[in-house]
C-alpha cells in the first residue's frame, strides 16, 4: 500500500513542479524513501514518520532546489539521512556529489544507499567539515536543516571556491540568520520553493562571497 501511495505521490508532485524524471529515476527514489524509513527506525535518520508526508518532504523537498544546481561537483554538508543529497544525485546522474556528516551512524546509511541504489556519482565522507581537505574547492555547497548560516559559512567557507556560493536551505524566511552573517558575505539571492503537498513555508538563500571593493 505504501509503495502504490508513494509512487502516486511522486509523479503527481513532480509533474506539479515541472520536473522530468524516467520510471527508473523514480524508482530509485521510491527506493531510497524505502529504506530511510526502514533505517530510520533505528537510527534516527528523519523527524518525519508519518508515511504520507515522506514523498513530499523528503523528496520533492529536496528536488525543489534542482532549478540552481548548476555546479558538476556538489557538496552537500550536514548530509544526515541524504537530504537533499541523495535525490538530488538520483535526478543528476551526469554530476558528481560528495555527502559530508560528522556522525558514523548517517554515513553508515548513505553508504548502504550508494551500494544498494548503485549511486556511482555519489561519495559518502565521515567527519567534521572543518577537517575535510579536498583536492580542490567546491563552486557550490549545499545543506538543509544543518546549522545557523552564520555556522555554515564558518565552518565550511573554507571548502567554498571564492566565486562559489552555498545552496541554503530553510523553512521561513531566517531574517535573524541573515542579519547574523559575518562581515563579507552576503544572500546573493533568496527564491520562494514551492513543495507539493508540504505545509509551511520553503525557503532557497543562495549565500556569496561580498564582493571586494576595489
Amino acid at each position: 500500500m505504501t509503495n502504490t501511495l508513494w509512487q502516486g505521490q511522486l509523479r503527481d508532485g513532480l509533474a506539479a513542479m515541472g520536473l522530468s524524471l524516467n520510471d527508473g529515476q523514480q524508482q530509485q527514489l521510491l527506493a531510497f524513501l524505502g529504506l530511510l524509513n526502514k533505517w530510520n527506525r533505528a537510527y534516527n535518520l528523519t523527524a518525519v514518520r508519518d508515511e504520507r508526508e515522506m514523498v513530499s518532504r523528503q523528496l520533492l523537498d529536496s528536488l525543489s532546489i534542482l532549478p540552481w544546481v548548476t555546479t558538476d561537483h556538489l557538496l552537500d554538508v550536514g548530509a544526515g539521512g541524504g537530504l537533499p543529497g541523495i535525490p538530488l544525485a538520483i535526478a543528476l546522474p551526469g554530476k558528481r556529489f560528495t555527502l559530508l556528516d560528522s556522525n558514523g551512524k548517517k554515513t553508515r546509511f548513505l553508504n548502504q544507499c550508494v551500494l544498494e541504489l548503485g549511486l556511482d556519482n555519489v561519495e559518502v565522507i565521515h567527519g567534521r567539515a572543518e577537517a575535510c581537505t579536498p583536492a580542490e574547492p567546491f563552486t557550490q555547497i549545499s545543506s538543509r536543516a544543518f546549522t545557523a548560516l552564520e555556522n555554515l559559512v564558518g565552518w565550511c567557507g573554507d571548502l567554498l571556491a571564492n566565486e562559489g556560493e552555498f545552496l541554503a536551505m530553510k523553512g521561513q524566511f531566517p531574517d535573524d540568520e541573515v542579519a547574523a552573517l559575518p562581515a563579507g558575505w552576503r544572500v546573493k539571492s533568496r527564491h520562494s520553493l514551492e513543495v507539493p503537498g508540504a505545509d509551511g513555508e520553503r525557503h532557497l538563500l543562495v549565500i556569496s562571497r561580498a564582493a571586494q571593493s576595489r
